[in-house]
């Protein structure tokens, strides 16, 4: 990466955060050196305050964090696009975004909402969940319930019986997920390998 520009605004640049799963715009921060380190360093969205001339972590009040995933700077060097995936409510108004706008729907795709729900069953662990049974057994399980849903969306195309293709195939997506998250990877880290390879 080039170096960034923070004399141009006198120390800081614009960041501008993008939901990394939808690419819905939730808010514009300023940060400096600082700010950007910490963001790096903490995995959490922190910004210079210009009201308050300090540092401050978004969600340090609310607890509604954003989770700093990947960053990109602009052909000056001199403002940022910050991927995160935020944790509650952008906006102070407790709206979803600074814009006023509702968390997208068709953005936000089928595999994206299932793989917050695997996320979240992987922290809490509740009883009686398959999921939570899957995480409990480990990644040998994981991999092997993976390698038996290919097989059944390898038999049933071959059987030609399309019903149970599709059936099978959102088997092998869920427990693909599953096993991503095992091994602390997203959706995201696949989505990026096939964007490179498409180039």
């Amino acid at each position: 990466m080039e170096p960034i520009n923070f004399e141009k605004l006198g120390g800081l640049v614009p960041a501008v955060i993008q939901d990394v799963r939808t690419n819905q715009v939730l808010m514009v921060g300023f940060m400096n050196s600082e700010a950007l380190e910490k963001t790096i360093a903490d995995k959490k969205i922190t910004f210079w305050s210009r009201t308050k001339k300090r540092l401050w972590q978004k969600g340090e009040t609310s607890g509604n964090y954003l989770e700093y995933v990947s960053l990109q700077q602009d052909c000056d060097n001199d403002s940022l696009l910050i991927k995160a995936i935020p944790h509650g409510p952008v906006c102070h108004t407790n709206l979803f975004t600074c814009f006023g706008e509702d968390e997208l729907g068709e953005g936000n795709s089928v595999l994206h909402r299932l793989e917050e729900i695997i996320r979240n069953r992987k922290q809490t662990m509740p009883e009686g969940s398959y999921t939570s049974k899957l995480f409990t057994e480990g990644t040998p399980r994981i991999a092997q319930k993976v390698g038996e849903e290919g097989v059944e969306v390898a038999l049933a195309s071959v059987l030609g019986d399309k019903k149970r293709l599709i059936e099978e195939s959102a088997d092998l997506l869920f427990h693909l997920l599953v096993l991503l998250r095992q091994q602390n990877l997203t959706l995201n880290d696949v989505t990026n390998e096939l964007q490179h390879r498409m180039k």
